[in-house]
């Protein structure tokens, strides 16, 4: 009896060990990212070559140049006119990521382009950056807090008569309104923030169907209701501006981009008119999305390298880049939308998403679409630029078709 209690415990202790034992983590070096045959992973490579095929079949049908695929997308819109870089994209592309290593992939994955509003998931981390600095105590805290006067940039040395005794700062937290919105209201896009910044008022952007209560609409409580709207990433970049007090880019470079060992290849840039004065120096505030131009131009491999990051919870080798409690938080559903975390994970939680992937799955998402796909219980981080927006969630379903086989 106590030889096959012996024995039992033995092998209970084994199966735990084996169970619990990790294996180390792949993570690419700068200039490079290991490739493996789909067959050595397991992965049903006629399935793959399948859903990539897929991913070529649906192109997006607009145009190749941004700028115009602008006006295609918001020519409803008033003040809808780009002020700010577009730039020509190529075919589409994409990269499968099955355990930290490429399997499959198609188009030019090393051509930098636009990708829209999956720039905002660096904008929320660089504010996950400040609150673990300390320069936000809080996301509860009040953004008009933290947030300066701030002078715009303003090349005409002599001011005409009509401008005598206007201010020479913008305070975009300072109405009645915006007072009570935090740095939680605008991580959600729930702030329903009120106002102008770089020309674009936010009732301009994705405007109802009712011009007769574009300017004096309702102004919902900071928290309760959703709203996709680009003026108000906007002020979150500048937000976020003035408390590092250093250009956005220079941040996201030092603190995330060269630790992933990101090409130099990426930009990020605002509008022609986003420029602040800043303890002495100009500083462009950057965009949070293409919508009015600007953004991240970045290519597939760097944007894997970033959607590799959020997938192992902040951690690149042996630093731990973005705290995973704020991956955690990004990933949180926001009550308003529970389709939705800090922009711009999209959350999966429902199902509604992609009804193909498992629920805890997220994406970061831009116009185009560009997509970044984490998806930790398949093991999966995809790439996938300039699909249909409709044919994702059988592009990721085709994909853990493959891998799951």
């Amino acid at each position: 009896m106590k030889k096959l209690f012996f024995l039992f415990f033995s092998v209970q202790f084994l199966f735990a060990q084996t169970k619990n034992s990790t294996v180390p983590v792949y993570y690419p070096p700068r200039g490079s990212w290991e490739s493996k045959p789909p067959v050595s992973m397991g992965v049903d490579e006629t399935k793959l070559k399948g859903a990539i095929q897929f991913a070529i079949e649906h192109e997006t049908t607009l145009p190749k140049n941004q700028e115009i695929a602008q006006i295609y997308n918001f020519y409803k819109e008033p003040l809808s006119d780009g002020i700010g870089a577009f730039a020509e994209r190529k075919s589409t592309s994409g990269l499968v990521i099955y355990k930290g290593y490429i399997i499959g992939s198609w188009g030019d994955v090393n051509n930098t382009e636009q990708t829209h509003s999956v720039t905002k998931s660096f904008l929320s981390t660089l504010i996950g950056l400040a609150v673990e600095k300390g320069l936000i105590k809080s996301i509860q805290d009040k953004v008009v807090e933290y947030v300066p006067m701030i002078e715009p940039y303003d090349p005409v040395v002599y001011r005409t008569g009509d401008q005598l005794g206007q201010s020479f700062f913008i305070k975009p937290f300072e109405t009645e309104h915006n007072r009570k919105i935090t740095w939680d209201h605008m991580l959600r896009q729930t702030s329903d923030w009120e106002g102008v910044l770089w020309g674009k008022p936010d009732w301009a952007d994705r405007p109802d169907d009712k011009p007769s209560e574009w300017i004096n609409r309702k102004r919902n409580e900071p928290g309760s209701v959703y709203k996709y709207n680009d003026t108000r990433v906007n002020a979150l970049a500048l937000a976020a501006t003035t408390l590092w007090h250093r250009a956005l880019p220079e941040v996201l470079r030092e603190k995330i981009m060269d630790p992933i060992g990101a090409s130099n290849q990426w930009h990020w840039t605002g509008y022609r008119n986003s420029w602040i004065v800043l303890d002495g120096k100009m500083i462009q505030s950057v965009s949070g999305g293409g919508h009015f131009g600007g953004g991240l131009f970045i290519n597939a491999m760097d944007m894997a390298r970033f959607g590799w990051l959020t997938y192992n919870k902040g951690k690149w080798k042996d630093q731990q880049l973005i705290a995973e409690k704020w991956i955690e938080l990004s990933t949180t559903p926001t009550p308003a939308n529970p389709g939705y975390g800090f922009m711009n994970f999209f959350l999966n939680t429902d199902k509604k998403l992609y009804p193909s992937a498992p629920a805890t799955a997220y994406a970061h998402i831009g116009n185009g679409t560009n997509m970044i796909y984490v998806d930790r219980e398949n093991e999966l981080v995809i790439v996938a630029r300039w699909i249909e927006n409709k044919y994702l969630d059988e592009l990721v379903g085709k994909i853990i078709s493959a891998v799951k086989h």
